[in-house]
């Protein structure tokens, strides 16, 4: 199919055709993220003592998160709302913005030290430690004599 334009104010035109075309016809990866979800990228590292879960989460404050544990779940959440004015002579601008996540994982039964569970955030990364308990720490080989 050809599309005819009425080329009599081209400047109008590419405006108006750019805006139309592109902005709501386009609601592929320009409009979303890469996943379609606005869930932080997470990574999930096991130590001999700690299972260590790191959250990408920039631009927020440490007292912006919620962590939950119940029944061997682990829940990280957060709500941030930010509301800015700027009025300037005649002009007035209001932005504002809401960001939430919620992300549960389960951890392995009688494994975990959930009394000794620990956070830290730090430069836009969430960093949650899990205590492995004594007995499910990977031990030594004990070697057996012989008689």
């Amino acid at each position: 199919m050809l599309i005819r334009r009425n080329e009599t104010f081209p400047a109008l035109s590419r405006i108006f055709g750019d805006f139309f075309d592109r902005e709501f016809s386009d609601w592929t990866n320009t409009n979303y993220s890469a996943t379609n979800t606005t869930l932080p990228a997470v990574n999930i590292k096991t130590t001999e003592d700690n299972f260590i879960v790191e959250v990408a989460v920039p631009g927020m404050k440490k007292e912006d998160f919620k962590i939950d544990l119940k029944d061997n779940n682990l829940t990280i959440s957060s709500e941030k709302e930010e509301n800015k004015e700027v009025t300037e002579g005649e002009y007035t601008r209001k932005e504002y913005s809401y960001q939430s996540f919620s992300r549960s994982f389960s951890l392995p039964n009688n494994i975990i030290d959930s009394d000794n569970i620990s956070a830290k955030y730090e430069n836009g990364e969430l960093k949650i430690t899990i205590p492995k308990k004594e007995e499910a720490k990977p031990k030594e080989p004990r070697k057996i004599d012989i008689l």
